[in-house]
């Protein structure tokens, strides 16, 4: 229940929070907008859609005290969180209290943002706060979220670059020992975390009737978060899977353990475990960018690492593997209906047989 009292020169609302305890909705100037909110309030507890005012001053810092506790990620998440979070929301957001963040006010934000940061960047905050604030909506500390239907028009990504077998093989070749490494990102489609955390007692040269490789659900990847490497879980439990490996990559491999006496299949200088920033600036941007000092031209300078991962969706593509069999490769969730209904045979297994393409 809510009603209105004047109050010194103005007018506020009193209402009865559900513990009996009485709440105050000062700064009104005039009895009819003070009468306007009491009536709110009551249509809005009547449908049981009242927020207590006292929630929604919950600053956005403590709240995301709160949030941290209850949202499970992957480290390697958190990790990018953590930066989204400490540069940019907390920065802007920090001490204002979550209740007065409007729409408009997130949707500038956001417009302030791209002009220092890439697309993907302000996509990746904004859905961030959003993530964030949409729970505080469903806790009841505010009545909505104010990221949702932002509306913004943000530039779709660069498409990926990806590879064609001649230009795969001299770029595998500048990369030395890392040219095993390469070819088998390129004909299966692991990512990077699942090669450098691959260790040989999960690749199976010898299985009948084909090699394969076994992403671990529990430890077939490797994580780095602030300097420190992992294994852990692949990115998602679709992630955890059995790559088969068509012969010629399978005597690729063969020919490498007869060098690598590691525990893991692929490893960094003194066999250390591999770190990315250090493998793309030694090894992969010189091999793709070019470098003078070695006398090689650049042969695809825009190809990154993670493009070998769609060059063999793409291969897959071409070659018209179905779709539940691509997905199942790489370690994809088939969304909606056709991912419940649709499901890998040994009748349709048939994308191990993915030959060299000349």
């Amino acid at each position: 229940m809510a009603w209105i009292e004047q109050h010194g020169a103005g007018w506020r609302v009193r209402y009865q929070r559900p513990d009996g305890t009485i709440g105050t909705d000062s700064g009104y100037t005039n009895p009819t907008d003070a009468r306007s909110r009491a009536d709110d309030i009551n249509y809005e507890s009547k449908r049981g859609t009242f927020t207590d005012p006292r929630k929604a001053q919950t600053t956005l810092n403590e709240w995301i005290e709160i949030w941290r506790e209850a949202h499970e990620v992957s480290s390697n998440t958190w990790s990018k969180y953590d930066s989204y979070i400490r540069n940019h929301i907390e920065p802007r957001f920090g001490t204002t209290e979550i209740g007065p963040i409007k729409r408009i006010t997130v949707k500038t934000w956001s417009k302030k943002l791209r002009r220092d940061l890439k697309e993907a960047t302000v996509a990746g905050i904004i859905s961030l706060f959003s993530t964030i604030l949409a729970e505080a909506a469903e806790e009841d500390l505010i009545t909505k979220n104010p990221c949702r239907r932002l509306g913004l028009k943000l530039a779709p990504s660069d498409r990926r670059e990806i590879v064609t077998p001649t230009r795969l093989l001299p770029i595998a070749d500048r990369c030395g020992p890392y040219r095993t490494m390469i070819i088998v990102a390129a004909y299966t489609g692991l990512r990077w975390g699942e090669l450098a955390g691959l260790q040989w007692r999960n690749v199976h040269l010898d299985r009948s009737p084909h090699a394969a490789i076994v992403v671990d659900p529990n430890v077939g990847a490797l994580h780095e978060t602030a300097g420190h490497l992992e294994l852990g879980p692949p990115k998602t439990p679709a992630s955890a899977r059995t790559v088969h490996l068509p012969p010629f990559l399978a005597e690729l491999l063969r020919e490498h353990a007869t060098t690598q006496f590691h525990d893991h299949v692929f490893t960094g200088a003194r066999d250390g475990l591999l770190r990315r920033s250090n493998f793309n600036r030694r090894i992969w941007r010189p091999a793709v960018a070019g470098q003078a000092s070695r006398g090689w031209r650049p042969l695809q300078p825009g190809l990154d690492f993670h493009g070998l991962r769609h060059t063999q969706k793409s291969w897959l593509s071409e070659d018209r593997i179905h779709e539940v069999l691509q997905h199942d490769r790489l370690g994809h969730e088939m969304s909606g209906v056709r991912g419940i209904y649709t499901h890998v045979t040994p009748a349709d297994d048939r994308h191990h047989d993915h030959s060299p393409r000349k």
